[in-house]
């Protein structure tokens, strides 16, 4: 960790996400910014901005609640590789993956019936609720995924990575509106006050979408072990698009983490890295060491949510005209870079564009490493199988 400009900063990042972070400290009473960081709407991803009275609607992001959980299931490897390209094909073909996608399969989660939670009563929130209902267990597009992975004692998991879908969406664009917020990159985030009614109807509303990220995430790691003939032995689930109520050196303090994890002492993690490479089950240290005290602390004990990028999509994939497919400008990975990476891996890919290729991010080992002894990792998980949306999915969602 290093100081720059009073901001607590983990590893080396791009002098226009150290830029926003400097904007974003000027307006919040704490800031931190993570390993794998990198330029977000507004907010920094990998940043951590932290208010008494105050919450931040651009600091949570589109994609409230985007989040992962992982779960171990009754299942050896072994058997998991004998069958992987069938297996791939069943969720591949069960899941709905892409943008604006409705589950087949209607589930019926008491989060949807009447008067389920107060952010169904909120302005933002009222009007999606069919939307949400037909949303509910889908995966989207962009970086969201169902992975397979074996441990180190070749144990087979699940990991999950989405949000919200288009019930968050929909949330932060009424509320960021309501608020003022300007669109773009190197704009100053906007606050709402919690006591006001506007703080209050976001709360509500985030909570919902919190509660509905938690219970897609379920529903799929629950219907992949089905799938799969397995039973849930273990299980790790957390936001890192969201905001919390916390206490921090004596005060309480609104939290918004938008691309990092919690990570109190003994709070687990799953975090992923790309879709060749590993990621991992990790928690929060409880440290006696002086210095590490201090750096968890000034991260208001957060870590890192993913490797971070460090290629824009559309520097990596291009720029195709989507009405007649015609390349306006080409990208920096090629097919055959992408697909040597996952040979050489032994991974299979469903779906997935150029824009996800390992090339296009940091080393996930590297980033944890950044983050010291602020953490440790309990479990190695290395990929078998990738699902993501393909490549002509175009993702509307904003980080």
């Amino acid at each position: 960790m290093k100081y720059i400009d009073n901001i607590p900063v983990w590893g080396v990042h791009e002098d226009n996400t150290l830029e926003q972070a400097k904007v974003c400290a000027q307006s919040a009473e704490r800031f931190a910014l993570m390993a794998d960081g990198h330029l977000g709407y507004g907010v920094p991803i990998g940043g951590v901005i932290a208010a008494e009275s105050r919450i931040s609607p651009t600091a949570v992001g589109f994609d409230i609640a985007c989040g992962n959980k992982a779960v171990r299931l009754d299942m050896p490897g072994g058997e998991l590789r004998a069958n992987i390209h069938r297996i791939m094909d069943d969720i591949w073909n069960t899941l709905s993956f892409g943008v604006g996608r409705k589950n087949n399969e209607a589930n019926g989660h008491a989060l949807l019936g009447r008067n389920a939670h107060p952010g169904w009563d909120t302005e933002a929130a009222a009007p999606l609720k069919r939307k949400a209902e037909a949303q509910l267990g889908t995966i989207g597009s962009g970086n969201h995924y169902v992975d397979l992975f074996t441990d180190e004692q070749d144990r087979v998991w699940v990991g999950v990575h989405f949000g919200s879908r288009g019930l968050g969406h929909g949330i932060a664009t009424w509320f960021l509106k309501a608020a003022g917020a300007k669109d773009g990159m190197m704009v100053d985030p906007v606050w709402l006050d919690v006591q006001s009614d506007l703080g209050a109807q976001y709360i509500a509303a985030m909570q919902l979408g919190g509660e509905y990220a938690y219970a897609g995430r379920d529903w799929v790691c629950s219907r992949v072990a089905r799938l799969l003939g397995a039973e849930v032995m273990e299980e790790v689930h957390n936001h890192h698009n969201f905001a919390w109520n916390e206490e921090h050196d004596g005060r309480m303090l609104w939290v918004c983490r938008k691309g990092a994890t919690p990570a109190f002492p003994g709070q687990r993690g799953f975090v992923g890295g790309t879709m060749g490479e590993v990621s991992v089950i990790l928690e929060g240290t409880e440290s006696t060491d002086a210095e590490t005290r201090e750096a968890q602390r000034a991260a208001m004990f957060s870590t890192v949510h993913g490797a971070g990028r460090v290629m824009g999509r559309k520097q990596a994939a291009g720029v195709y005209d989507r009405k007649t497919g015609v390349c306006k400008r080409e990208g920096l990975v090629k097919p055959e870079m992408m697909n040597d990476w996952l040979r050489q891996s032994n991974v299979v890919l469903r779906g997935g564009g150029l824009d996800e290729s390992p090339h296009c991010y940091k080393r996930l080992p590297e980033v944890l490493a950044e983050q010291g002894e602020t953490v440790r990792v309990l479990h190695t998980l290395t990929p078998v199988g990738v699902a993501m949306a393909g490549a002509n999915e175009f993702d509307p969602y904003k980080d």
